[in-house]
């Protein structure tokens, strides 16, 4: 039987002082923490398995929270997201949430909001979505290929990377409707997927995240891409999963 082999990891950089990333594969979830080795997981590849991470909005109170919140549901909803039109109900759903839970907090967290990019695996499909500049990477041997859209102003002249987002989950006073980006594809054994926020990719351009792709895999690749992060300085916090599709 085919599987899924998810590692992952999640660690504050080196400039932050705590982690406002969350984290889910399946079942699973790692929120607001520390981890230097990857965690691997295996998943046969049948009930509809989400690999996501949620990026919790800098600069304003509250972002591990709202981060926390989106990967909790998707954790309890992965199952149920059979096609894309399930996908963008539950992003509207997340960000219904994350304005609700900061509607009724007294500590000040009224803009509180967080990014999200994910993977839902359906048996012969793969589900990618994003909100905000968390990525979404097909990683086959051949090159590394972007399939996340990221909601980012324009970049300026010599100008890689930007902090500011266009929608996220939340983060705004007042609510804000979103327009979440889903794509379809095929999937068969041997198609590989890179889940990560922007402390992976704001430090490293994709022709470093391609050569160590090609290099390595699973947990050891996991570990030599958040090692190449931090080696650039960590200056935000870096969660990433790398899943990759295999044969029985």
């Amino acid at each position: 039987m085919p599987y899924v082999a998810v590692s992952a990891l999640s660690h504050p950089g080196l400039i932050r002082d705590r982690n406002e990333d969350s984290l889910v594969v399946g079942p699973w979830t790692l929120c607001a923490t520390m981890t230097e080795n990857p965690q691997t997981l295996v998943f046969p590849l049948g009930t509809p398995l989400v690999v996501a991470v949620a990026d919790g909005l800098g600069g304003q109170p509250g972002g591990e929270v709202a981060s926390a919140l989106v990967v909790r549901r998707l954790a309890s909803t992965g199952p149920l997201l059979t096609d894309d039109d399930h996908v963008r109900e539950l992003m509207h759903t997340c960000n219904r949430e994350v304005y609700g839970a900061a509607g009724g907090d007294g500590g000040g967290r009224a803009a509180m909001g967080t990014t999200v990019a994910g993977v839902v695996f359906l048996p012969e499909s793969v589900l990618a979505f994003n909100v905000g500049d968390s990525r979404v990477y097909a990683a086959p041997r051949d090159g590394l290929l972007q399939v996340s859209v990221d909601d980012n102003p324009p970049l300026g002249p010599g100008q890689r990377t930007t902090p500011v987002v266009t929608q996220a989950l939340g983060g705004a006073a007042t609510y804000h409707a979103i327009t979440p980006h889903v794509l379809t594809a095929s999937l068969a054994p041997g198609d590989r997927y890179l889940i990560c926020t922007d402390g992976l990719t704001d430090p490293l351009p994709n022709d470093i995240l391609d050569g160590l792709l090609r290099d390595y895999d699973d947990g050891r690749a996991a570990f030599e891409l958040w090692k190449a992060a931090i080696a650039a300085g960590g200056p935000d916090n870096i969660t990433l999963a790398l899943a990759r599709i295999a044969d029985q």
